[in-house]
């Protein structure tokens, strides 16, 4: 996996964040286990609740196309406007949704360098 690629790919994506409310502008890249990346970037809404992380947003757009099988996400975020230099960790929500889908050593890169989901979610929701 070529990381450098893989976060350029997801600071291209912050730059189509809608984030008019928080002006927080997030962006994600997913990496399919066969060598697809999948983008997305955070889409507010004036009715906070129906907005949409970068995270979700690339991960929908993978399945929505038939992909299941993950390798790697990277994330940025950081005001609009601004470089992306803190680490951008994903809510509980994009962890869950992630967690959907991934095992527990699923790469999550962040501009600090490499995690895994189970640093981030260590219990998951299961049915």
């Amino acid at each position: 996996m070529d990381e450098k690629a893989l976060m350029q790919a997801a600071m291209d994506a912050r730059e189509h964040a809608h984030c008019k409310y928080s002006g927080f502008a997030v962006g994600a890249a997913l990496l399919t286990a066969d060598g697809q990346i999948y983008t997305g970037c955070n889409v507010e809404n004036g009715s906070y609740s129906l907005g949409c992380c970068a995270e979700r947003t690339a991960i929908f757009k993978a399945v929505s196309d038939g992909k299941r099988e993950f390798s790697a996400i990277a994330i940025c975020g950081a005001p609009k406007g601004e470089p992306a230099e803190k680490p951008c960790i994903p809510c509980g929500a994009c962890l869950q949704v992630i967690a959907e889908f991934c095992g527990n050593e699923f790469q999550i890169l962040l501009t600090d360098g490499m995690h895994t989901l189970k640093e981030f979610l260590p219990v998951r929701f299961e049915l």
